[in-house]
């Protein structure tokens, strides 16, 4: 997977917030921060939780089904650094969000607004 894909439009996530989506067939969380929007992916590592599902924790998702922290800006779970999730650059784009899907790590990619 390589390319930007758009994602979702830019009020379908209000600051604060975290959403689930799917991009060419890939479950991501993504999340708004006040600096920018952060997408990483939607599985948490523990048991499968949908992280687009959770809530935002200042930079950190938490996983719905069991509490799993992860930091959005990074991907790496917030007790254990060496545990982490795949992350995607994002763009903003004609009142979109665009997501590179190709992995990275760590996230550098926040929005360019």
């Amino acid at each position: 997977m390589s390319g930007w894909v758009r994602a979702f439009a830019v009020e379908d996530c209000p600051v604060g917030e975290v959403r689930e989506v799917i991009v060419d067939g890939q479950i991501l969380a993504v999340a708004h921060l006040d600096h920018g929007f952060y997408v990483l992916d939607g599985i948490c590592l523990h048991q499968g939780g949908p992280l687009g599902r959770g809530t935002l924790v200042g930079c950190h998702v938490v996983c719905p089904w069991h509490g799993w922290m992860y930091d959005v800006t990074t991907g790496c779970h917030s007790a254990s650094p060496t545990v982490k999730l795949s992350t995607w650059p994002t763009q903003l784009r004609d009142g979109a969000v665009w997501v590179a899907l190709r992995r990275t790590s760590p996230a550098h990619g926040h929005d360019d607004h």
